[in-house]
C-alpha cells in the first residue's frame, strides 16, 4: 500500500490516525510536482519541502533532539520555519512556536518553563546552514505525545505556556472550518501566533498551496489573493479593516471573489468590518470562530446567522455546551453580563495542561477567562476578550506585566495600563500612571523610553496618562472598568 493510500482519502484529505509527520509524504507522493509553499524569495514543492524538512530532521537529531523532546522556534515566516516544524515532528518531538521578536528577559522566562532540548531562532546553525549536507531520505514514523505548545501572558504577568492537549496524529481537533483538502491560502499572519501556525501546518498536511506574503500590505493581500486565487482565507480584525479601508478603486483592480470561505477570529470585530467584508465576498463566505488555544469549547457563526444576529460569535459547536456564570458561582441569567464557561457534554472534560498557570474551572466547566453574555436564542456575545487582558492587532497583551514595568521606575506610586480605544487594532494599551512627589520629572516620552528595553515593542503603551489621584480604591483593588471608562471617554472626546 502506498503512503498516499495509507494516509490519505480518495479526495486528498489526511485520514483520521494518521501521524502529522507523513502526511506531507503522503502528499507529495499523490503529486510531487505541485506547489505547496510560495514566500517572497522562491517556491518549494511537495516533494521538495518533504525532502527538505528530512534534512532538518537528520540536523536536529544530530543536536540530541529525540522523542517527546521540546524543540523552541523563533523564526520569521518562511521556508525553514516549515521545514523545521516537520522536521520537529518527523523525530516525534513537539514544536513550541515562540515570537522572535521578544526582549532576552521574555524569551529567557519562556526558555526556563519549556526546558527545551534544543532552540532555534534566526542566529542558530540550523536556521543560518543549508542542510544539503543531510540525507533527505524518509524517516520511521514517529507520533509526538503533544502535538504543539503555545505561549500566552498570564494575569500574573508572568508567561504561561498551553500544551496542546491531543497527539500529533490526524483528527478533528485539526479541522478547520469549510476548508477543502488542495486549498490556496495566502498568510496575513505571523506564525508564532497560535491560529496561523495550526491553520498554515494542517493546510499543508491537507495538500494546500500556502502564500507567505512577508511584511503584511492590504494591497498586497488583494493583489496575491487575485493573483493565486486564493480560495480559502484567515485574517485577524486588524487585517480585516485595513483591507476594507482600501479605497474601492483599487479593491476593484483585483478580483478575490475565488475566497469560498473567510475565517476571522483573534479579537472583537467591530460590526463595520464584518459589513464590510459580507459585502466584498457575500454573507455565507464569512464566518467567524470563538475559542481558545487550550481548546475547551469553542463558537462559530456564518454571516447569515450573524445579520440576524449582529454583534454575536455565535452557538457552540456540537458536543459542547456554554453558560455565563457570576462571581457567586452561579448560572447568570439571559442577557446578564458574566464569565464565559464551556461544557464538554459527554465524555471526560479537555485534557487541559498549562505550565506556569492554572486554567480557570467550575467542576467541569472551563473558561479563557473571558466576559460575555447570551441572547434569548442562545447566541454568545463577547464583553470584553478578559477582564485584564488588552487585545491588540489579534495579539494577547497582559497589564500586569507593563504595570510590573512601570512600577520599578523611581517616582512611581502606581500604575494601571488598560485598552483604549484603536482604530486599527480595536484596543491599545494605555497606561495610567500616578507619581510620588519626587516624581514629577517623567514624561509620557521618557517613560515610554524606560520601559522600551523591557518589553516587546507591540506591548508598550500607546499613551500615558499621569494623574494625581490613587490608582487603588480603599479598598486596595484596582477598578479596571472605571480607568477603561475613562481611556475610552478621551478616545471619544478627541474624536
Amino acid at each position: 500500500m502506498s503512503l498516499a493510500e495509507e494516509y490519505l482519502e480518495p479526495s486528498g484529505a489526511p485520514r483520521v490516525g494518521a501521524p502529522l509527520a507523513m502526511l506531507l509524504a503522503a502528499q507529495a507522493e499523490r503529486d510531487p510536482n505541485r506547489i505547496a509553499l510560495t514566500w517572497p524569495g522562491g517556491t518549494l514543492t511537495r516533494l521538495e519541502i518533504e525532502k527538505t524538512s528530512n534534512q532538518r530532521a537528520r540536523q536536529m537529531a544530530e543536536a540530541g533532539v529525540g522523542q517527546d523532546d521540546v524543540v523552541v522556534i523563533a523564526l520569521d515566516n518562511g521556508p525553514t520555519y516549515y521545514q523545521v516544524t516537520f522536521g520537529v515532528w518527523k523525530l516525534g518531538a513537539t514544536p513550541l512556536h515562540v515570537s522572535n521578536k521578544l526582549t532576552p528577559r521574555e524569551f529567557d522566562e519562556i526558555v526556563a518553563l519549556s526546558k527545551p532540548k534544543l532552540v532555534i531562532d534566526e542566529t542558530s546553525a540550523i536556521a543560518t546552514q543549508a542542510p544539503s549536507g543531510h540525507s533527505d531520505a524518509p524517516l520511521p514514523p514517529k507520533i509526538s505525545t503533544r502535538w504543539k505548545i503555545a505561549t500566552s501572558g498570564g494575569s500574573t504577568g508572568r508567561p504561561k505556556l498551553i500544551v496542546d492537549p491531543f497527539s500529533a496524529v490526524w483528527g478533528q481537533d485539526k479541522l478547520n472550518v469549510r476548508r477543502e483538502p488542495g486549498a490556496t491560502i495566502v498568510n496575513a499572519g505571523p506564525l508564532f501566533h497560535s491560529a496561523p501556525f495550526w491553520m498554515m501546518h494542517t493546510g499543508l498536511m491537507e495538500g494546500a498551496h500556502v502564500i507567505e506574503m512577508g511584511e503584511f500590505d492590504p494591497e498586497r493581500y488583494l493583489q496575491l489573493a487575485s493573483q493565486y486565487k486564493a480560495t480559502w482565507a484567515y485574517l485577524v480584525p486588524t487585517t480585516m479593516a485595513r483591507i476594507a479601508r482600501v479605497p474601492a478603486e483599487v479593491r476593484a483592480k483585483y478580483d478575490i471573489s475565488s475566497i469560498k470561505t473567510l475565517i476571522h477570529m483573534a479579537s472583537i470585530c467591530p460590526p463595520w468590518v464584518k459589513r464590510a467584508w459580507i459585502e466584498i465576498l457575500g454573507a455565507d463566505a464569512v464566518w467567524e470562530v470563538y475559542a481558545g488555544t487550550e481548546r475547551v469549547g469553542a463558537t462559530q457563526i456564518g454571516g447569515v446567522e450573524w445579520l440576524q444576529h449582529p454583534g454575536s460569535v455565535g452557538l457552540p459547536r456540537p458536543g459542547f455546551e456554554v453558560g455565563i456564570f457570576g462571581e457567586d458561582g452561579e448560572r447568570a441569567p439571559t442577557g446578564q453580563v458574566g464569565e464565559i464557561y464551556f461544557h464538554k457534554i459527554e465524555g471526560p472534560p479537555p485534557p487541559v495542561l498549562y505550565i506556569g498557570a492554572e486554567i480557570r474551572r467550575l467542576g467541569d466547566w472551563f473558561s479563557y477567562g473571558d466576559m460575555g453574555w447570551l441572547d434569548k436564542d442562545g447566541f454568545l456575545y463577547l464583553a470584553d476578550r478578559r477582564t485584564d487582558m488588552i487585545v491588540c492587532d489579534g495579539l494577547n497583551i497582559y497589564p500586569a506585566e507593563i504595570e510590573g514595568q512601570i512600577n520599578e521606575l523611581e517616582g512611581v506610586v502606581e500604575s494601571v495600563v488598560v485598552g483604549a480605544p484603536h482604530d486599527d487594532f480595536g484596543q491599545a494599551p494605555h497606561a495610567f500612571v500616578e507619581l510620588k512627589p519626587n516624581g514629577a520629572g517623567w514624561t509620557e516620552h521618557s517613560l515610554l523610553a524606560a520601559i522600551q528595553g523591557r518589553l516587546a515593542t507591540y506591548k508598550l503603551p500607546r499613551g500615558v496618562t499621569f494623574v494625581q489621584e490613587p490608582i487603588r480604591n480603599e479598598a486596595g483593588k484596582v477598578r479596571r472598568s472605571l480607568w477603561r471608562d475613562r481611556a475610552a471617554n478621551a478616545k471619544a472626546a478627541a474624536g
